[in-house]
């Protein structure tokens, strides 16, 4: 379970989404997260997947890789989904069962797991694509103008990309720990909640301990190569923003606007439907 969490991983390339500006990349993240959460019928989610399944095959990053980052999140995704369908109101589609299940909870839960998986696989496809260094610079800019409010906004970006990049490595350090713990008659697996809580003791000891020391040595690195913060600090790659990077933008916010218009086109929509199979001698259910 825990090689699955692929989250904070940079897969490098040289596909589109690799090559845009990381400043852009997370504009457009911002404003796909926003279609997803103006969008509530089954054609706007429909048109939201097409995005992102065109975003994933620009930047081939296998399907798998994305489906086995989802893998810890499966129980919070299903309980989410169970949640809705049975504290949603509606028409009762199990009488006499004793939880209510309703017909609109299970489209409220369909919409809400759909919702969850896009916004996750694009998130996901920012860390993809981008590397940390490029993370950094682009939360830098992102934030400046809260340096008039004396916000330490580099030290803030730094931390948050540092945290980032360290997930896989305190994963893969977990899963070390946890192999040498189960080669020693350590028990992870069997027992009650209470019994799995407490075997996990002897894993966050070391854990904390390894965590503390990686941040010592990095603090050591950072000291020798004279790391002082944004005072007088140069880049090797300084972001330019490019025409590929404009048109993007602009065509993603087009599908926003899209997404929000949407709804006026449904009824039209749903009648020619409607019209095109009663003449292929469908009849409406």
């Amino acid at each position: 379970m825990l090689k699955d969490i692929s989250l904070g991983q940079y897969f490098p390339g040289r596909s589109l989404l690799h090559r845009l500006d990381p400043r852009g990349k997370l504009l457009l993240l911002v404003v796909y997260i926003t279609a997803l959460f103006v969008g509530n019928s089954a054609f706007q989610y429909l048109f939201m997947a097409l995005w992102l399944t065109v975003a994933v095959a620009s930047c081939r990053v296998k399907v798998k890789v994305l489906m086995r980052g989802m893998k810890p999140l499966l129980i919070l995704i299903i309980f989410t989904a169970i949640l809705n369908v049975v504290t949603t109101p509606g028409r009762d589609l199990l009488p006499g069962f004793f939880l209510r299940v309703t017909e609109e909870g299970i489209i409220l839960a369909v919409k809400m797991i759909s919702r969850i998986f896009m916004l996750i696989s694009a998130s996901f496809l920012l860390t993809y694509t981008t590397s940390p260094i490029q993370l950094t610079d682009a939360l830098e800019h992102v934030m400046k103008p809260l340096k008039w409010i004396r916000v330490p906004v580099h030290e803030l970006s730094m931390m948050m990309t540092i945290a980032l990049r360290f997930i896989p490595t305190l994963i893969e350090e977990t899963d070390k720990i946890m192999s040498a713990q189960r080669a020693r008659g350590g028990d992870f697996d069997s027992g009650n909640i209470v019994r799995r809580v407490r075997a996990l003791l002897p894993l966050l000891i070391p854990l904390i301990l390894s965590a503390f020391r990686r941040a010592g040595e990095l603090a050591t690195a950072m000291e020798c190569r004279c790391y002082q913060g944004d005072v007088g600090r140069t880049r090797l790659r300084v972001l330019r923003w490019q025409w590929i990077d404009a048109a993007v933008i602009l065509l993603c916010l087009a599908m926003l606007a899209f997404v929000i218009i949407m709804p006026l086109f449904m009824p039209p929509f749903r009648a020619f439907v409607w019209d095109v199979l009663g003449w292929l001698g469908v009849s409406r259910l």
